[in-house]
């Protein structure tokens, strides 16, 4: 794995945008048109927030409301003749040299030669100003022939991003990241395609297709690093739409998401982005006072099994409990007014690292 990307913090959400309309402006635009749908709808009545987690997601839009951006080459970009696609890979490598990037961005390309070719053509005129952590996304990989080019084509310090979208890649997930050779970051489930890919009609990012493919990636990529995201929710907070619905879906999703193991996910659009902070930050608030205590405990007792709250803790859940800190604090969701401090939980979670 790239070393820019190892000690890296995951993002929680990955947005996508068409190359044709990326500017060096782009991300900036794009978190301000969150932050004024969030403020024109109303999202914390819309989703019935907590008055803690509304202030902490109008904290994170004003900071950094977009962690990571790919320049879409393909399904945002869409077919269009070699001319104009030469064309956009050129003006997007112009773009991003002066651009106000977020802390990960990367491209998609499309699968086969027509990818390989926008790939060169943006790199080449990147004059050699590659951004930090930079990563390239290879979606409906089926072959470990496909991955295996990219590598050798590909400069060492960019890290590489599979797209889940076929049975082939849901079922040997593990021999495709391996081809990879120690570069692969991430593994994103294109929901949408997969479900197209088995012939079901349903485009729903809870079927049970979808769950099961999930499982797998989670099977499969335990303790290898690769960073797992979801899928994108297709429907989207327009305006003239039922914007208070579209957001309860997204939030819905981002929600089910993080109970199944999935901390990031797709935003599409720049309304959903607000939707998918107040998930992230509501999950972790809502378990934070009962998981304290039950950490706090279990680290006490020197990690021999306890119960608090009739909830009893052993090794394994204390394993769970960690994770959880280490997930809340990795993407900001520790409220300030806690009442575990932050000096008192990196004691804490270090205890419980070194007992488990």
């Amino acid at each position: 794995m790239p070393a820019s990307i190892v000690t890296r913090t995951q993002p929680v959400h990955v947005v996508y945008g068409g190359a044709h309309l990326f500017k060096a402006s782009t991300c900036e635009k794009l978190g301000d048109l969150a932050r004024r749908a969030a403020a024109e709808y109303d999202l914390q009545a819309a989703l019935g927030l907590a008055d803690a987690v509304a202030a902490q997601v109008a904290a994170k839009l004003a900071r950094e409301p977009i962690e990571d951006y790919r320049i879409d080459f393909e399904d945002g970009f869409g077919v269009r003749s070699d001319a104009e696609e030469d064309a956009a890979a050129l003006s997007a490598a112009q773009e991003i040299k002066n651009a106000s990037l977020p802390r990960q961005c990367g491209i998609r390309i499309k699968a086969g030669a027509r990818g390989f070719r926008t790939l060169h053509l943006f790199l080449d005129n990147l004059g050699g100003s590659l951004p930090s952590n930079f990563v390239v996304t290879l979606p409906k990989v089926a072959s470990v022939g496909e991955i295996t080019a990219l590598v050798e084509t590909l400069p060492a310090e960019i890290g590489i991003e599979l797209m889940v979208e076929t049975p082939q890649a849901v079922l040997h997930m593990r021999e495709f990241v391996d081809a990879c050779e120690g570069r692969c970051v991430g593994a994103h489930f294109g929901a949408y395609d997969y479900l197209a890919s088995l012939g079901i009609a349903a485009q729903d990012l809870q079927h049970p297709a979808c769950d099961f493919a999930r499982a797998q990636m989670l099977l499969q990529l335990a303790s290898t690093g690769v960073w797992l995201s979801d899928g994108a929710t297709n429907v989207l907070p327009l305006k003239g739409s039922n914007i208070q619905a579209a957001w309860k879906l997204h939030y819905d999703n981002t929600r089910s998401g993080l109970y199944n193991g999935f901390y990031q996910g797709w935003d599409l659009h720049p309304a959903q982005i607000p939707a998918r902070y107040a998930a992230v930050f509501a999950f972790f608030h809502e378990g934070m006072e009962a998981a304290s205590a039950r950490l706090r405990n279990f680290v006490a007792a020197a990690a021999q099994a306890t119960h608090v709250g009739g909830v009893f803790d052993d090794a394994a859940t204390g394993q769970g409990l960690l994770n959880y800190f280490l997930r809340a604090q990795a993407c900001g969701a520790i409220p300030q007014d806690s009442d575990l401090p932050i000096e008192d939980l990196a004691r804490l979670l270090g205890r419980a690292q070194q007992l488990l």
